[in-house]
């Protein structure tokens, strides 16, 4: 970055963080968009830029042409804090016109139902659904009700839906399994293609991240080809915090020191579902590798992948030319190459890492079943990175 453009971007975090600090956190929903007083900002409006490649206009996974996303976020007072989040890769029958798939595991401690199939089978057949740990089935159930009662589904009488899940216990009383029907439903009804909403929403509403709130987060990228890359998380894993390059060790406050009874998660257990969509044509084995990259931008955050964390990827392409009609015998298919991946692997990788730092950078305070899980403050993240001469990790 030359020096005038890395005085301009201290001087935007400059006034970021002086807005911070008169007003409170601050936010907003699309790349590029001045936050608004009062509310908190995704990573990049901060001036934490990760990686060289642009995004897409929105910076979500929703910037992927077709795909749409849906929130259901279920709260009663401090016990409960939970919800389902519905990723649909396009708007058509999604039985019939169903997407090549692959699911990449990095650490299996998790309960994502469907996995064998796509495995299997390559493809997604039903959209894909996040939600807690014990409302897994619930919300599995309420899914295939749903698809069931699609028209021309009359006959059908084998379904796989796709759900995974992280544990939001620390928060919301798990046990108690709120999810109900209308929840899913509410999630796969109420998607869209705009939906940029980050933090603690849907799936989102209980995870922790690194000892602070996570939740949801996104972020896209667009690679010199013009595919696009993007990306969701449900952030509730742990490790040593990481923001572009540069550990949060010495900066925040260790979780660990809170003065509950019981402090939330941090050390790593835990768990986080990735979803990567593209319209780059790719198959099962071209979206495995995909999906195995975006681990890598897991990792640039501090993650480990702890024993007791699920660590799961969801990869699926929609582009039309690599679409698998189920009333056919056969296909023949258009998919890039292997020496045409490099760049979707940086993107991947780069969107990953900005959709974590997006899930807490949004995430808000919440007091739960079992304490208080704090926002990431975010005075001192954007103070160090001042001070350090690093406003950001590359070009905005």
């Amino acid at each position: 970055m030359g020096e005038q453009m890395a005085r301009h971007v201290s001087a935007g975090i400059g006034a970021l963080l002086l807005a911070i600090v008169v007003l409170g956190p601050v936010t907003a929903s699309a790349a590029g968009q001045a936050p608004a007083p009062g509310e908190r900002p995704r990573a990049r409006e901060a001036g934490i830029v990760i990686g060289s490649l642009p995004t897409g206009p929105l910076n979500a996974l929703v910037d992927v042409r077709g795909v749409a996303v849906g929130h259901a976020t279920v709260t009663e007072g401090d016990a409960v804090h939970t919800g389902v989040t519905a990723i649909l890769p396009h708007p058509g029958d999604l039985y019939r016109e169903r997407v090549p798939a692959a699911i990449h595991v990095g650490n299996g401690y998790g309960k994502l139902l469907g996995v064998t199939q796509v495995r299997e089978l390559g493809e997604l057949e039903t959209p894909i659904l996040l939600t807690g740990t014990l409302s897994v089935w619930r919300a599995a159930d309420a899914l295939v009700t749903w698809m069931l009662g699609r028209p021309g589904m009359e006959q059908v009488r084998s379904l796989n839906p796709v759900v995974g899940e992280t544990n939001d216990g620390y928060l919301s009383d798990i046990r108690a399994r709120p999810i109900a029907p209308e929840h899913v439903v509410a999630a796969l009804e109420g998607a869209a293609t705009t939906n940029v909403e980050e933090g603690v929403v849907g799936a989102g509403a209980g995870t922790v991240a690194f000892g602070w709130k996570g939740g949801i987060g996104t972020s896209s990228r667009v690679v010199p080809e013009g595919h696009t890359v993007g990306v969701m998380v449900q952030s509730n894993f742990g490790g040593e915090l990481v923001v572009a390059g540069r550990s949060m060790r010495d900066v925040l406050p260790d979780p660990a020191s809170c003065n509950a009874v019981s402090c939330p998660p941090h050390a790593g257990d835990g768990s986080i579902m990735i979803v990567v969509a593209t319209d780059a044509p790719l198959d099962a084995r071209g979206l495995e590798r995909l999906a195995a990259r975006a681990l890598i931008g897991l990792g640039r955050t501090g993650s480990t992948m702890s024993n007791g964390s699920g660590d799961y990827v969801i990869a699926f392409s929609t582009a039309e030319s690599v679409r698998l009609d189920a009333g056919r015998a056969r296909h023949e298919l258009q998919r890039l190459s292997n020496e045409a991946m490099t760049p979707l692997f940086q993107a991947v990788a780069e969107a990953t890492e900005e959709a974590v730092l997006n899930s807490m950078f949004r995430a808000h305070t919440v007091h739960g079943h079992r304490g208080t899980v704090h926002a990431l403050p975010l005075q001192p993240v954007l103070q160090d990175r001042l001070s350090a001469g690093r406003p950001s990790a590359g070009t905005p």
